[in-house]
């Protein structure tokens, strides 16, 4: 037995872990572990996986201050206290989720309980984490102690990389995940989809499992190859297997009876034996198999539905009466977001702030439009036409690697107008030599002089503008190949649910997501019957006009002459 056999249970093992001959993880390339993880290259040892799943935690970027093992040995007594192990009550965070035991042993099983109550202590912010249980159970197997697994655990939960995304942590984050999923299901399994909706009197209900088959229902050794990628390759492995399961039930259970009066149930005891069905390498060759959305596409349709829920005042879970924590929930959504607006003045500084086109006031104004997670972030000069020359590929080479960034022009006619852009500048290699769109519907144009104008993404105020008829796929635009959808089917009983909104995928057309272009030749900025900003290779002349991306009127002058141009990044 190896030094990580503490809290397993051999006896329930699967034995081939403990025969195969150890070996070594050297590569750290991601492409090169990528492909490891997704042929299962350490899980065949026991020790191997559990060095692997160090290996690959410890190099997760967290915040600075993470709590460690020596933080766990130091709380553990204090908070457990001599408190039977089973008599632990679990917090609420994580809303009576299963607590897998897997193959441990009765002293891991145990430690469970105390590792998620000392977790509480340490990550006050936590308000909704039904995931937690069975992550702890998972990495308990791959653990010298409970301290270890403690830190791996915490190290997962403080990741502060924004493009990297784990484990959900509140309400809000995790019912917008269901939605996603929801959409996903809409657009990847649509025969499945239609069964749900037939059989189910809330299809909401039954994809709010989704999570639940991953981190409670599937047996360990396919939960455990699911997080070998998962520590990978990140948060969207998971929505790629649980389509695969769905996938996979539909085509076990096609024209059969359900074997309950509940499909969520059905679906539950499908995963749980899915063994009887697919193998683990089967179920991840199916995983991968789906042409998914990009991870940017489906952070976009996450924000988008994350936004709806804010909208509505959906923010925690509700409990016994609806109505109060409906609007207690809006009234604590609106203070945050007034919170942020009237402080703008902590991210700009008068004493520290020189533009030579806008005023503090001005980029204040700016600023309280920004999306609240960057709104007390100091805006960090990186380009302006007056230091580094009217040239477009110093432009680039100033702005690249900064996202999002701030465009702000000021023309010969002393006019003031810009943009927000969501995406790096770098994404536009993606096309190649061709000039092609990217960048999310976080994206706005803007005027501010003579008169203060904002222009959003059209599909946020205008949602009902995506059930009209979409033009042919655009397949040279990233940013709108992928967001075509069947027509909405006539028959009622084929009706999606009111949460599965075709609005995400099936736009007016393709020039509803043209948000930022960029080539040697030119900038261009919202398209579609016309280009919100157009700017040249020389950073000299420029044109606006009505665009459809953000449904706009001409920014400043139809075509106008830069005075002045600077780019704005964002520095914490």
């Amino acid at each position: 037995m190896d030094e990580y056999n503490r809290f397993v249970d051999w006896d329930k093992m699967d034995v081939t872990v403990q025969s195969q001959d150890a070996k070594e993880l050297t590569c750290t390339e991601f492409q090169e572990l990528k492909q490891l993880a997704r042929q299962g290259y350490w899980s065949k040892n026991h020790s191997l996986r559990a060095k692997a799943y160090h290996k690959l935690i410890s190099n997760i970027p967290c915040r600075t201050v993470t709590p460690d093992a020596n933080v766990y040995r130091d709380i553990v007594v204090k908070i457990v206290g001599k408190r039977s192990s089973s008599s632990l009550p679990l917090p609420e965070f994580v809303d009576n989720s299963l607590v897998p035991t897997y193959c441990l042993n009765a002293e891991g099983i145990g430690a469970v309980r105390k590792i998620i109550l000392c977790i509480a202590n340490q990550f006050p912010d936590i308000s909704f984490c039904p995931a937690l249980p069975s992550v702890i159970a998972l990495l308990l197997h791959y653990s010298k102690d409970e301290a270890e697994c403690f830190e791996q655990v915490c190290r997962i939960l403080a990741c502060n990389d924004p493009s990297k995304r784990l484990i959900d942590q509140t309400f809000l984050a995790f019912e917008s995940s269901c939605m996603t999923f929801g959409d996903l299901v809409n657009k990847y399994c649509q025969a499945a989809h239609k069964l749900m909706v037939a059989v189910s009197e809330d299809v909401l209900e039954v994809y709010s499992d989704w999570q639940r088959w991953l981190f409670g229902e599937l047996p360990m050794v396919y939960v455990a190859r699911v997080f070998d990628v998962f520590l990978v390759e990140g948060y969207k492995v998971l929505y790629r297997v649980a389509l695969a399961l769905l996938k996979f039930f539909h085509k076990v259970r096609a024209g059969q009876p359900m074997e309950s009066d509940s499909i969520q149930q059905d679906i539950r005891v499908f995963v749980r034996d899915i063994a009887k069905s697919v193998s683990p390498e089967r179920l991840l060759e199916k995983a991968f198999a789906i042409r998914l959305f990009s991870r940017k596409e489906i952070q976009l349709l996450q924000m988008a539905n994350e936004k709806a829920l804010q909208q509505k005042g959906i923010t925690v879970k509700q409990k016994s009466n609806p109505k109060l924590v409906l609007l207690l929930n809006y009234c604590f959504s609106m203070f945050c977001i007034l919170f942020l607006r009237q402080n703008v003045h902590l991210a700009v500084h008068a004493e520290n702030f020189k533009s030579e086109i806008v005023s503090v006031k001005e980029m204040r104004d700016i600023w309280s439009w920004i999306p609240e997670r960057f709104a007390l972030c100091q805006p960090l000069l990186l380009f302006t036409t007056l230091e580094h020359g009217c040239s477009l590929s110093r432009f680039y080479s100033h702005s690249e690697g900064h996202e999002p960034t701030l465009l702000l022009i000021k023309t010969t006619a002393k006019e003031v107008c810009g943009a927000y852009l969501s995406t790096d500048w770098s994404e536009r290699r993606r096309g190649g030599n061709k000039l092609s769109f990217f960048g999310t519907g976080e994206c706005f144009v803007f005027r501010l002089q003579p008169e203060v104008e904002r222009y959003e993404w059209v599909i946020i105020k205008h949602p009902e503008l995506a059930t009209t008829g979409s033009e042919p796929e655009n397949h040279a635009s990233p940013a709108s190949s992928t967001l075509s959808s069947s027509s909405v089917p006539s028959d009622p009983s084929d009706r999606l649910s009111p949460f599965l909104s075709a609005r995400h995928f099936n736009l007016p057309s393709k020039t509803a997501s043209m948000f930022m272009a960029g080539s040697s030749e030119c900038i261009i900025i919202g398209g579609g019957d016309g280009q919100a900003l157009y700017l040249d290779a020389d950073l000299n002349h420029g044109r606006t006009s009505h665009c459809n991306t953000f449904n706009n009127q001409p920014l400043c002058s139809e075509s106008f002459q830069i005075s002045v141009l600077e780019v704005w990044g964002f520095r914490d």
